[in-house]
């Protein structure tokens, strides 16, 4: 994953960064509900994998928004082109492990790699990343459960990795399925305005998937 290091001095959120750095509890997190309709009619037609169909979505609409790729190193700010994810994939005994996935190829062979994936790690039985973690969002999901809010543990300091999460959907009552979807972030890096800009990716890119 290639990143380039941004120049602190010219940072315009360097105050921010410094004040947000200085907090115990430095992390920002929304929860909003998301219409989800077109996409579980899209995987039902495609017989594709739901959740890897909204990751992939998840993954690039964060992309898309480039405070979302920066993380904190050694003081500073490095900032990567693109970033994966590292999602719990739990296996058979009721443990989980970690896989790794990417999310810049065709829709059709990102769900055929992504498979492959996830078996690989139910068929293994650590709990290791496969990869340095600094270049990835982390991915949990809660199917059984339509949550209002969410809170996640961190290792605090300068882990700076952004959290995407979501629950179970639900018919509102217009009958449209709408499910609960959580960013958390390091506020050292990111604010409302890239939170909003993040949300506004995720339903362009659910659009441009199911062709709405």
């Amino acid at each position: 994953m290639k990143y380039k290091t941004i120049d602190m001095s010219t940072y315009p959120r360097r105050a921010h960064f410094d004040y947000f750095r200085s907090l115990q509890n430095p992390m920002l997190g929304v929860t909003v509900d998301v219409d989800v309709t077109a996409l579980r009619d899209f995987c039902e037609a495609e017989g594709c994998s739901f959740y890897l169909a909204f990751m992939r979505c998840a993954a690039r609409a964060a992309n898309g928004v480039p405070e979302l790729r920066q993380r904190i190193r050694e003081g500073g700010i490095v900032e990567y082109d693109a970033c994966g994810t590292s999602h719990v994939e739990l296996r058979e005994d009721g443990t989980y492990g970690y896989c790794t996935l990417y999310h810049d190829q065709s829709f059709r062979d990102y769900i055929v790699c992504a498979e492959a994936e996830r078996a690989r790690c139910r068929a293994a039985a650590s709990i290791e990343e496969d990869e340095d973690v600094e270049g990835l969002y982390y991915i949990t999901s809660l199917p059984w459960l339509k949550y209002t809010q969410l809170i996640q543990p961190t290792a605090g300091g300068d882990e700076s990795n952004p959290r995407i999460s979501w629950g179970k959907y639900e018919a509102d009552f217009r009958g449209r399925l709408m499910m609960p979807v959580t960013l958390l972030a390091h506020h050292a890096l990111v604010d409302g305005l890239q939170v909003a800009r993040f949300f506004q990716n995720l339903d362009g890119e659910t659009a441009v998937l199911t062709g709405q």
